[in-house]
């Protein structure tokens, strides 16, 4: 649903192009044109009202109609892209003479069939949108819908006997409240990746410390807060009852702060997902001559910094994990000594135990999550291996699976549809690699999730925002980091991994195929990922018709003795085959129809030369060829005028002309 969100404002502004003369349009082509553009416009609005019930809640109705705006969506703008690309002129510019005037001739017949066709395309679009309009109306049942229950609840009443490793992080923040001279007041923010025990932690310190002071409370914030209800809450929690329903917001702020101006308190502020919520309750928190004392959790690094005293919340170590693992599978005590179990008591069992937990990463959700489901199963290792296996798959049907996913969702559906659609493209890269930043954002812009709408940003400094964004979020985790602060590359937890290709799968956004497992919920590829394809049946899987809309194909290092049958993706924006070895293939002859082409990326592939037809590409924004022994580029490359970003060796001559290409942005010699 959000992918359609995403993009149907360009979407919009692509079907109004379509009315400019130049393209000279049949009348009754442009009437069903002036149909669609109110028609798109009413469908984003109705997405966006979708967008804010939570998935859980939502009707099925909607779910099977926005499911096909998606498909409508992406079909509509691959029309159109096909009518421009070959209205424009996809190909290099014919021979003169005779035979340049048949070329001509052929060329404007072939334009009035390309109108014709396009004409056919928009008349089936159009009957498509009413089909779905009518179908979503003809069967709407309005049900009444028992309120969700927020798994995080459970956070609140964990007993301390139950949780590993709470006294020595509870200790350390601790510390940090009781550090410095500051006598009057003290916060601190405690920020982490979903699932890491921020509420925990917050709960475990609150318990400790309330009785030393006049009075505490803990409210929870959460996505969509409602403001009366938590300061009525909070006053409440700190001994004062509030009957009065007509107290506005302001007024509930003012009788806070009036009971705690003279009072030493503690209050706890869980789950600050926006700075201006958090502004708003700090508002009635006052700064007293008496002395306070407030904790905050939140997964957005900028709310902790803006609310002061950032604590970042650190995963388990791995000897914790394993006990709290193996606690939850075998027991508190070990029988012998009474002590707690730091290593596996079965030895079968104890290298796909490590797998597991190596797949947690240190995150006490994960970790719970997967021992609940392992405590379930025989004490046998292949059942175990088989969980390990399914991990990402298979697993819809288990409760704390489930539970899981919703508190790890919380913080993709906080996303913007702008950045969903980023994220979910991460899918496209296999457990545990490492995604170079500048790789991933030139994928995004050639996707087209990136649109520059203000002036004075281009699309590369606006993906750099997005890539912080998704880091500051705690939804990817950055790894190189450059000498000026800035993350190089990044990569993604295991459990954030499982739950975007899950949704991808459910959204057709990307199908995965590799050795392992294939991800597809639909007859028609959109993205396809080919990730340690070493066996034949993946790759008969990859070549069949249903590549024909394939707008990404990326392919991962692999024995593969050539590419599968990109030459039938008509709509292919990316391609990427960094590091597969093309040394012993002809397989670049078919870049020459690959016209709507944006990014190809074929660094590391023990190439010699690129085809001449590689001019052909007049949409291409990324050309990667370093790492490869190209002595010299051909002359054609001078014709990519929307060429943004090239990569070459050292030793890579360039054409004479390559100074025409005005849109270059970065040429970088490695």
């Amino acid at each position: 649903m959000e992918i359609a969100m995403g993009f149907l404002p360009m979407l919009i502004r692509k079907v109004g192009g379509l009315l400019v003369g130049e393209y000279k349009l049949q009348k009754g082509v442009k009437g069903e044109i002036m149909f669609l553009q109110p028609e798109l416009e009413s469908m984003q609005a109705a997405l966006e009202e979708i967008a804010t019930a939570p998935p859980d809640q939502l009707d099925k109705q909607d779910k099977i109609w926005a499911s096909e705006v998606r498909e409508l969506c992406y079909d509509i703008e691959d029309s159109i892209d096909t009518f421009v690309v070959r209205c424009t002129g996809g190909a290099l510019s014919g021979p003169d003479g005779m035979r340049g005037f048949i070329h001509r001739s052929l060329d404007l017949l072939t334009r009035l069939r390309i109108r014709r066709q396009v004409a056919a395309d928009i008349r089936d679009i159009k009957r498509r949108v009413v089909e779905a309009g009518e179908r979503r109306e003809r069967y709407r049942i309005d049900v009444a819908r028992p309120a969700a229950v927020d798994p995080r609840l459970l956070a609140h009443y964990k007993e301390a006997t139950e949780l590993v490793g709470i006294d020595e992080a509870r200790d350390e923040v601790i510390s940090i409240l009781m550090e410095g001279d500051d006598q009057h007041g003290k916060i601190v923010s405690i920020v982490g990746f979903g699932g890491l025990g921020k509420t925990t932690l917050a709960n475990a310190v609150y318990e400790k410390l309330k009785e030393n002071f006049d009075c505490w409370a803990f409210v929870s914030v959460s996505q969509t807060p409602h403001m009366r209800k938590i300061f009525k809450g909070l006053l409440y929690e700190l001994g004062k009852n509030v009957n009065d329903e007509t107290l506005d917001e302001r007024q509930l702020i003012d009788q806070v702060r009036k009971f705690l101006q003279t009072k030493r308190y503690f209050v706890v502020v869980d789950d600050i997902w926006d700075i201006s919520v958090w502004k708003r309750i700090r508002c009635a928190l006052p700064d007293n001559d008496v002395g306070y004392t407030i904790i905050t959790t939140t997964r957005i690094i900028d709310v902790a910094e803006q609310a002061g005293g950032v604590h970042k919340l650190k995963p388990l170590s791995l000897n914790n994990s394993r006990k709290l693992f193996f606690r939850r599978i075998f027991g508190n005590k070990n029988k012998d000594n009474n002590e707690e179990i730091e290593i596996c008591p079965d030895d079968e069992l104890a290298e796909v135990s490590d797998r597991i937990l190596k797949k947690c990463a240190g995150v006490p959700l994960a970790i719970i999550t997967m021992a609940s489901l392992l405590a379930c199963k025989a004490r046998n290792k292949l059942e175990w291996y088989e969980v390990y296996n399914s991990i990402g798959t298979g697993m819809e049907n288990n409760m704390d699976v489930e539970n899981m996913r919703k508190i790890l969702s919380l913080s993709y559906y906080d996303l913007p549809c702008h950045l969903r659609s980023c994220l979910l493209y991460l899918s496209m890269f296999p457990e545990d690699f490492e995604i170079d930043k500048d790789r991933l954002i030139r994928m995004w812009i050639a996707e087209g999730f990136i649109q520059c709408e203000k002036q004075g940003k281009n699309l590369f400094e606006l993906g750099e925002i997005y890539f912080n964004e998704l880091i500051n979020r705690s939804m990817i985790q950055p790894t190189q980091i450059s000498f000026t602060g800035l993350a190089k590359s990044c990569r993604i937890h295991d459990m954030v991994l499982d739950l975007i290709c899950s949704l991808s799968c459910e959204q057709n956004f990307v199908t995965v195929l590799n050795d392992m497992d294939s991800t597809s919920s639909s007859n028609m590829i959109r993205r396809l990922s080919l990730q340690n394809g070493n066996k034949s049946h993946i790759m008969s899987q990859a070549t069949r018709s249903l590549l024909q809309c394939a707008r990404s194909v990326v392919i991962f290092p692999s024995d593969i003795p050539q590419v599968p049958a990109v030459d039938r993706c008509r709509v292919l924006r990316v391609l990427d085959l960094e590091d597969c070895n093309l040394s012993q293939t002809n397989s670049l002859k078919y870049l020459e129809n690959l016209y709507h082409l944006r990014y190809l990326g074929l660094s590391g592939t023990s190439i010699s030369q690129l085809p001449d037809e590689i001019g052909n590409l007049q949409f291409l924004q990324t050309l990667a060829i370093d790492c490869n022994n190209i002595s010299s580029l051909p002359s054609s490359v001078v014709q990519l005028r929307n060429l943004m970003f090239l990569e070459i060796d050292e030793i890579t001559r360039l054409p004479n002309g390559i100074g025409n290409l005005t849109c270059l942005e970065q040429l970088s010699r490695l």
